[in-house]
């Protein structure tokens, strides 16, 4: 909860060691974080020591709310914002940092989607689905003609895929020509599906690493609900951190502090 504008004014001022008991911090990185500029810079005694108000406690509470939301390096470039004067600054961050969750959250619906698109469901008493055709030496190997066919795309895009590692075909000692194992048509399937759905190479890298961690796509259903829960803890976390951060906009405009650069800073 944020203090009053009269608390901010009555209170005696703290030291480090005050402001850093309240959080289970070192004295020295509430000094650390004063030097970044995640604090107010600090008053000084009459003997030179630090001294802080509750506002740099506000601010501190604010940064640490901010952390599991925006992580450290965001977090810090907030507070680093507002401290100077720049709102706007600082809101805009803020909006990066949602928008990178709407990210996450539609990468997170659209691997699900894809997933369900590889392993579709078979009714009881049917049989199962035919094995994909294979061409080459050994069962359950797919050239890279036949499976870009069923894919609906040219060669030479498998092989792009090929080279920023989303698809790993083995080489025909024989002949030297790509060589496609059940993996690797799942990968380029998937692979597939996403880029359909409009994300890029790179960020559908970190899909397929999923995927081949978890052995394949039934296992990764664990790790979706395990993504699914950090995507939602952390809009909980900008959600309290978003408070905590409002909280110390009004107190810093209830307490009329300046930025670095105005009149009534420099005076």
């Amino acid at each position: 909860m944020g203090l009053n504008a009269r608390n901010l004014q009555s209170e005696v001022p703290m030291r480090p060691i005050d402001l850093a008991r309240r959080h289970g911090l070192s004295t020295q990185a509430v000094r650390n974080y004063e030097e970044d500029g995640i604090l107010p810079a600090a008053g000084r005694s009459a003997h030179g020591y630090r001294t802080y108000t509750p506002l740099h406690a506000q601010a501190l509470a604010a940064f640490l709310a901010l952390v599991p939301g925006h992580g450290h390096r965001s977090a810090a470039s907030i507070m680093r914002a507002v401290n100077r004067g720049a709102t706007d600054e600082a809101l805009r961050l803020v909006d990066e940092s949602h928008a990178r969750l709407l990210d996450d959250r539609r990468t997170l619906r659209a691997v699900a989607d894809a997933l369900r698109d590889l392993t579709p469901a078979v009714e009881p008493g049917s049989a199962p689905a035919p094995a994909a055709e294979t061409a080459g030496p050994g069962a359950g190997r797919t050239f890279v003609g036949a499976l870009a066919a069923e894919l609906g795309i040219r060669p030479a895009t498998l092989r792009t895929w090929e080279r920023a590692g989303l698809v790993r075909p083995r080489r025909d000692p024989l002949t030297g020509y790509r060589l496609y194992a059940e993996a690797d048509v799942r990968d380029a399937r998937l692979v597939h599906l996403l880029r359909r759905g409009g994300y890029l190479l790179d960020q559908i890298a970190p899909v397929i690493d999923r995927v081949r961690t978890a052995g394949g796509p039934e296992p990764l259903e664990a790790t979706l609900r395990d993504w699914h829960g950090r995507v939602s803890a952390r809009g909980r976390a900008m959600l309290a951190g978003a408070a905590e951060l409002a909280a110390y906009l009004r107190e810093r405009e209830e307490d009329d502090v300046p930025s670095p650069h105005s009149p009534k800073a420099t005076a």
